[in-house]
């Protein structure tokens, strides 16, 4: 079996249990894996998102081309010293996703949840509510099944890359992950998750893919903490009972079309966009 499910799919299965339990049964009976198996290895993922994040504070972290590395330290400063308007969870997730994407582009370690470039939305903000709300490892590893959930319907329905369509599907992709996992934190239902995902990627959508230089470094690594401030404020809607207007799949199917219509020049060719702008175009590097 494969697990190519719509989102629509996805509730389907998990009825009135959470959709990390849809997930969980789904990887079970694909890998031939026990529940125990299939939690250790998130438990490892989480591990390894925890790491990134710590290697990505480093004040003296710099990237080969010298474009980026050290932001994430000065930004978490900011938030620990009470100035930051994003403040308290969303402060420090917004630090911990820029330290993560940060040590992507210095050749660290990440998960790519779901590509490098979006690497830092999802831990950003699960492992700052872990921290700040007390989340357990066990809910933690619920959320990021329920993320992996939403990110299979949207490589199924649409992609996950910026060559392909754009940002949207990088940091979009992992914004509605994110969104979706913050929901599961929640304990909010499957259908909440997938419209929290939705509104994910509505507020992205569009979004062009123009590295410059053709690195995922700018203006990559600073998208990550946008995204992650879109998926806490999808999954707020949803919480509060805000009603997607739209169905969760045509989102992505919508998402699709307008990365389909994009020109070359903006999906991480390193031609277009930003990756055009005569301030940086002395610096790049291909």
């Amino acid at each position: 079996m494969t697990m190519d499910y719509t989102l629509r799919e996805w509730v389907e299965m998990a009825g009135i249990q959470p959709l990390s339990q849809a997930a969980l049964k789904a990887q079970m009976e694909e890998s031939g894996s026990t529940e125990e198996e299939v939690n250790a290895r998130m438990r490892f993922m989480l591990e390894c998102m925890r790491e990134a994040v710590q290697d990505g504070m480093q004040e003296n972290l710099r990237s080969v081309s010298g474009m980026t590395g050290g932001q994430a330290s000065k930004l978490y400063r900011r938030y620990a010293n009470g100035h930051a308007f994003c403040g308290g969870l969303l402060g420090k997730a917004t630090a911990y996703a820029l330290a993560t994407a940060e040590s992507n582009a210095c050749m660290g370690k990440i998960v790519a949840a779901p590509t490098a470039g979006a690497c830092g939305v999802l831990p950003g903000a699960i492992l700052a509510c872990m921290e700040e709300r007390n989340i357990s490892e066990q809910r933690a590893v619920n959320a990021l099944l329920t993320a992996a959930a939403v990110g299979i319907s949207i490589a199924t329905e649409a992609g996950i890359a910026g060559a392909e369509g754009g940002c949207q599907e990088e940091c979009g992709a992992a914004a509605a992950m994110t969104a979706a996992a913050l929901v599961e934190l929640e304990d909010g239902t499957a259908g909440e998750c997938a419209e929290a995902a939705a509104f994910a990627i509505m507020n992205l959508m569009g979004l062009v893919c123009d590295p410059v230089g053709g690195l995922v470094e700018v203006p990559c690594v600073y998208r990550n903490v946008g995204a992650v401030s879109i998926a806490f404020s999808a999954a707020d809607m949803v919480l509060s009972g805000i009603h997607c207007p739209i169905d969760p799949d045509e989102v992505i199917l919508a998402m699709k079309e307008v990365g389909d219509a994009l020109p070359g020049s903006l999906r991480e060719t390193g031609e277009g966009g930003c990756a055009g702008c005569p301030s940086v175009c002395s610096k790049q590097k291909v």
